[in-house]
């Protein structure tokens, strides 16, 4: 449970880069892993109790304000909302899965969460990740590497937002940052 007098920290107290792009570290934010059979009839109801969203399609991202739901694989969502909201959430989860085979797991202190903005943002994960940023869809979730370590990103608003390991926070940011670095945009 939500514990007021405990105030959660970001990986990197909210770093910043500004280079040809910005780069920031965001957070803390409630983040659920939530592994099932996702074909199974209550587990619709289950996202809809912890972030009020449906089912997203394979390879996909649904947002709504502070809310989201990411599909990470054939089993497996990822919920995302206010840090303060977790613990709630996977009670709700629970309830609604009750006799479901699942695992529901508050994996937000386990994260790091990046923001990258800018006309040019995707050509800091384009010298990253081995991904094809033309072809990203609006709201497409891809699993990847960024470098050495994995990580998971998608658009939003003005740029794109990734999810690394907590552990490897400081290695992403600075990943992130010399990628950014004024001088070394491509073409």
């Amino acid at each position: 449970m939500f514990d007021a007098s405990h105030m959660p920290q970001s990986a990197l107290g909210g770093a910043v880069f500004d280079g040809f792009a910005r780069v920031q570290e965001i957070g803390p934010l409630g983040m659920i892993s939530l592994r099932c059979a996702l074909d199974h009839p209550a587990c619709p109801a289950a996202v809809q109790a912890a972030v009020g969203l449906g089912l997203p399609a394979q390879r996909r991202i649904i947002m709504d304000g502070q809310r989201a739901v990411g599909w990470m694989s054939p089993d497996e969502l990822l919920l995302i909302l206010p840090y303060a909201d977790a613990a709630a959430a996977l009670q709700r989860i629970a309830a609604a899965l009750d006799g479901v085979h699942h695992l529901a797991v508050d994996v937000s202190d386990a994260r790091a969460v990046f923001r990258i903005t800018g006309p040019r943002a995707d050509q800091v994960l384009t010298k990253l990740c081995p991904v094809d940023l033309a072809a990203l869809a609006p709201d497409e979730l891809r699993r990847t590497r960024a470098a050495q370590v994995a990580a998971a990103f998608w658009r939003e608003g003005d740029g794109y937002t990734l999810v690394s390991f907590r552990s490897v926070a400081g290695y992403v940011m600075g990943l992130l940052s010399h990628s950014a670095q004024r001088g070394s945009e491509l073409g």
